[in-house]
């Protein structure tokens, strides 16, 4: 049975949470010790995260259950609370951290970053430290903030005392394995949760029986309600609004605006005939998967990658990694002098990975359901139509197959402001509107008093106004204060939001001064960085200040989480 921990953020100090946690560990294994008596000396642990959508905060307390069950004392700290000099105080840590965009670091890291890389960062060499990065292989820059992380930090003098794990999107296995190699070079391992259970037995107190709980590993398998494109005909984009019911879930699939929807996708049936050709199978071979042992075709559909070719899959077929061909696995068998047993193909490959959508939709104007608003990729590449894996399911197939597998990704780094009276300035996008249709309708549906100031764009107001109807009832009642719309197409010369943006400095920078919070949703590689940069301009114009004093006034807005990016 897993021990309470005392989270980091309760009113005690390191050394009283220390104590705390050391008597709840005594409680629970059937002899706590008297009030006055001090526990066992526990090993301080920080488990020091960076999180751009809330897996590495997940992963991150978990690491505190399994450490506070094994002897240590953890406290859980946000990046964006440490500075380089304050890490010199911290002699045992674990550090998680994702990777977002071209191999960058999560806005809550980029002072870190920034401050660590520099000649002048101070000496660590009290510091043991094992890093845990969080990333994706489909992305050049795997895992890129992890290493740089694990290099700066042993360039200042700190004891890598585990080496760097590097995870995937399938990164389950991968972190535990870390997690306990790395508590255990911390440590010497102390009575674990399996002789706790043992003392809650042997204390006559039965276990509790475990809640459900849903997630990427047991996700709920949820009726689809609707699909239904919201461009109109002519457009050069497919945009789908869809509709999940989560009622029979109940609260162990609760969500607030800001989170995320993971969505198990399943491969086009028509790609799986591909591959099958290729490997020159009929579908019905026995292989092995996470699933258990099942038919090629259906492994192949239900939970196998058939994206970008991992390097074992490359390996098998006898193609170097450096081959530029291969851009899907498809590619990959084509490009092969081998044909591969499907057994020892199906192995090569990785397990299909849940899609991470931003939620469109406040539980408070839906109870019940969850919508997204997911743009289908399609397109040509070396001669071969290419397809998203799920944005083209749930446009395609999703419907009439009736149930898809969905669970939530708690993001506490992307949520309205706590104060209902606080300003909003919301700057998505194309599918980047989806998690302030979430904001918006909250506010609504909550009544809140704070101004709230949107900024879209598209292609054309004709065909790609996404929620038009919506966002004019928002505006006609009031909640949605100011609409600015950027529709790059509709004109000779591209406007974009952050033209719009520029355009409005002096009314924007008012209503930061005023205290409201900036949120930024899409694409990380271009838009969300001239949005930033516009930003920054705003408030040098506005604010008349120099580049620096802008840069510190943004970095402000960050550090009090007035500026909060969803980007992908």
């Amino acid at each position: 049975m897993p021990v309470p921990v005392i989270p980091e953020t309760a009113p005690f100090t390191p050394e009283q949470r220390a104590w705390l946690n050391g008597f709840l560990a005594g409680l629970f294994s059937g002899s706590a010790p008297a009030a006055s008596a001090a526990p066992a000396a526990l090993t301080p642990l920080t488990i020091l995260y960076a999180t751009q959508t809330g897996t590495a905060e997940s992963l991150a307390k978990k690491a505190a259950k399994t450490a506070s069950s094994r002897g240590f004392a953890p406290a859980i700290l946000d990046v964006s609370t440490v500075s380089a000099e304050s890490l010199q105080a911290h002699s045992n840590l674990l550090f998680i951290t994702s990777t977002y965009g071209d191999g960058e670091p999560p806005d809550s890291a980029k002072a870190l970053h920034t401050a660590l890389a520099t000649d002048t960062a101070p000496a660590l060499a009290a510091v043991r430290y094992s890093v845990c990065a969080l990333g994706d292989t489909n992305y050049t820059l795997f895992c890129q903030a992890g290493k740089d992380f694990d290099t700066y930090l042993e360039k200042r003098g700190a004891t890598r005392v585990h080496p760097r794990a590097d995870c995937d999107t399938d990164y389950d296995a991968t972190f535990d394995s870390w997690l306990h190699a790395a508590l255990a070079a911390f440590a010497p391992a102390s009575p674990g949760n399996a002789e706790l259970q043992l003392g809650l037995q042997a204390s006559g107190r039965e276990a509790p029986q475990p809640k459900i709980t849903y997630s990427k590993s047991n996700p709920f398998p949820a009726p689809l309600l609707a699909v239904r494109a919201l461009n109109a005909p002519g457009s050069a984009k497919e945009v789908n609004h869809v509709e999940f019911d989560l009622s029979a879930a109940g609260p162990a699939l609760a969500y607030v605006a800001g989170d995320a929807l993971g969505v198990i996708p399943q491969n086009c049936p028509a790609l799986v005939a591909e591959v099958l050709a290729a490997l020159g199978a009929d579908g019905e071979e026995a292989v092995a998967t996470k699933s258990g042992e099942l038919p090629l075709r259906r492994a192949l559909t239900e939970c196998l990658e058939l994206g970008k070719p991992t390097p074992a899959l490359l390996d098998l077929l006898g193609l170097a990694a450096t081959t530029p061909a291969p851009h899907h696995v498809i590619d990959a068998l084509l490009a092969a002098a081998n044909t591969p047993a499907p057994t020892a193909f199906a192995a090569a490959l990785k397990p299909i990975a849940p899609r991470l959508y931003s939620i469109s939709s406040s539980p408070k104007a839906h109870p019940g359901q969850v919508h997204l608003t997911v743009g289908a990729v399609r397109y040509e590449l070396a001669g071969r139509a290419r397809k998203g894996a799920c944005s083209t399911f749930l446009a395609e197939r999703a419907l009439a197959l009736g149930k898809v597998g969905v669970f939530v990704h708690s993001n506490k780094a992307f949520r309205p402001p706590s104060d209902p009276a606080a300003p909003m300035i919301m700057v998505g996008p194309g599918t980047g509107i989806a998690p302030f249709r979430a904001f918006l309708e909250e506010r609504a549906a909550t009544q809140a008093p704070g101004k709230n100031w949107l900024f879209f764009g598209d292609q054309k107001a004709a065909t790609d106004f996404l929620y038009a109807d919506e966002l004019h009832a928002l505006r006609a009642c009031g909640v949605l204060t100011r609409l600015d719309l950027a529709f790059s197409r509709d004109q000779a010369e591209k406007i974009y939001v952050q033209h719009r943006m520029l355009e409005n400095a002096a009314e924007l920078f008012a209503w930061l001064e005023q205290g409201a919070h900036v949120y930024v949703c899409g694409d990380a590689s271009r838009m969300a960085k001239d949005v930033d940069a516009a930003l920054h301009q705003v408030v040098e114009r506005a604010g008349n200040k120099t580049p620096a004093e802008a840069a510190a006034y943004v970095q402000s807005l960050k550090t009090a989480k007035r500026y909060q990016r969803d980007v992908y």
